[in-house]
């Protein structure tokens, strides 16, 4: 009883907060394909995060998520991220689109992966790969790595720019 009074007043929270939103579709999907929902929670992941809508874009994420960038230092646990993120979406967000995605249930451990291929119209294409944890009722991102995808014949002019600046930005530490 306790537990469904805890969905019940989680659920009511959530609908309150964002009536007709994204919270109210998430809580009519069905909960026998899980693949759709998750599918359904890294979208408004990504459209949260192109309409710069913090709480929105934060609420994805698992209580001790990992965000990896794309840079070698980018390794953020959740409370640095959320500092970026509050930081960044005062001047706007960034906007992927999923052009395909790969989502694996794990066969005994509420978890799934997934990978998906991504454009930015401002930039590149990138590789999402990632963990989702289902806790609390929900699929909550617990680890979710950003990558830019670099065609292999331009593998040794990257590799070469790459090289140099990693070996500049250490000889001024």
């Amino acid at each position: 009883m306790c537990t469904l009074f805890r969905v019940f007043v989680t659920l009511f929270a959530t609908l309150a907060i964002a009536p007709g939103s994204y919270s109210e579709e998430l809580a009519s999907e069905s909960a026998t394909n899980p693949k759709e929902l998750i599918g359904s929670v890294l979208d408004d992941f990504h459209l949260a995060a192109a309409e710069a809508d913090r709480h929105r874009y934060l609420s994805h994420f698992a209580e001790n998520a990992v965000f990896m960038g794309t840079d070698d230092w980018e390794r953020w646990p959740i409370e640095a991220f959320t500092e970026y993120v509050e930081q960044r979406f005062a001047t706007g967000g960034w906007a992927y689109t999923a052009e395909s995605r790969n989502i694996s249930l794990a066969p005994s451990a509420p978890n799934a992966r997934l990978d998906e291929l991504k454009i930015s119209e401002r930039s590149a294409r990138y590789r999402g790969t990632g963990v989702l944890l289902n806790e609390q009722g929900g699929w909550k991102i617990a680890h979710y790595s950003l990558t830019i995808l670099i065609p292999n014949e331009g593998f040794a002019a990257i590799s070469e720019m790459a090289t140099s600046g990693f070996e500049e930005r250490k000889s001024k530490e």
